[in-house]
């Protein structure tokens, strides 16, 4: 099984990195990454959906799927000039917040229409709200990052969160499988050690350093690399925010009595198995690349 993953990676990280690659070259409005996060969106509202089919929670596919997309779609609004509006209203609001306003506004009604008798229909109206949240808004502030830093760096500030998030995975499975002895959260995760944790942030803390110190020069000739102290800084706060995010997730199974996620593939979880850490940390590394001084080649 450890090879048939190894195998599959191989095939899929570069197929994903020339889809970047191709992604970055056709400019701002990023149609390739736009297409990747409404695949991405959709294949977790599925899962989601289905995770909830317990007790008395009746998640609709359909509406959570669409409302998913349009929330992740309205990050690329202002990117898009045919239908980007200058200096209005929505500029100073902010799609996202719009789409996501008026997705709670059709959830709303939307139960108020299937209600039928007491009991149920607020849950329903729960799940269906934290599936919009959590794919919509959490993969929706992530794909922020292709624009956070403007344009031509925003495959340098997505790659540092996902090499960031990912080495985080890596290093706590590592270190928790060597050395691992008193579990962390032992009710919500019991694979989950103190050891893994530790092995978790030093691998996040490095990775993200190693990323923002060889990765400039390779998006712009003239770009320096990130100041070593906040790379670290940045990696470590990315693999707190890439725990947490693993947790909640394992919050979510165990109160739904579920023990994963419907199988992206052989081999491998679900697709919320595999983003959790990602989308969870992606709006702090959002809030991070906005406040801490990363941005060498602006100074």
């Amino acid at each position: 099984m450890l090879g048939w993953r190894l195998l599959v990676s191989a095939i899929l990280i570069p197929a994903f990195a020339f889809l970047f690659y191709l992604d970055q070259r056709a400019g701002e409005s990023a149609p390739i990454l736009l297409a990747i996060a409404l695949a991405i969106a959709l294949r977790s509202a599925w899962e989601l959906a289905e995770l909830f089919r317990v007790r008395s929670f009746e998640p609709s596919f359909p509406q959570t799927a669409l409302l998913s997309c349009a929330v992740v779609a309205s990050a690329w609004i202002p990117h898009l000039w045919l239908i980007a509006a200058p200096n209005g209203p929505v500029d100073q609001l902010g799609p996202p917040l719009i789409v996501f306003a008026l997705a709670v506004l059709w959830l709303l009604a939307s139960n108020a229409v299937r209600y039928r008798e007491p009991g149920g229909r607020m849950e329903t109206l729960g799940a269906e709200l934290l599936i919009v949240c959590y794919v919509g808004v959490l993969l929706c502030l992530t794909a922020q990052l292709r624009w956070v830093a403007g344009a031509q760096a925003g495959y340098l500030v997505l790659g540092s969160l996902l090499v960031a998030a990912k080495c985080g995975d890596i290093g706590g499975y590592t270190l928790g499988r060597l050395f691992g002895r008193r579990q962390m959260a032992p009710r919500l995760s019991p694979a989950k050690t103190w050891a893994g944790a530790v092995g978790a942030l030093m691998a996040s803390a490095i990775g993200a350093w190693i990323w923002l110190h060889w990765a400039p020069p390779h998006f712009d000739a003239a770009w320096p690399p990130c100041p070593a102290l906040w790379s670290l800084v940045y990696g470590l706060l990315i693999g707190i925010a890439g725990m947490v995010g693993d947790l909640c997730e394992s919050l979510i199974k165990r109160d739904l009595g579920k023990k994963d996620a419907a199988a992206l593939m052989p081999g491998f979880g679900g697709l919320l198995d595999l983003t959790d850490s990602v989308l969870y940390a992606g709006p702090i590394a959002y809030l991070l690349w906005q406040v801490l001084p990363l941005r060498a080649w602006q100074m």
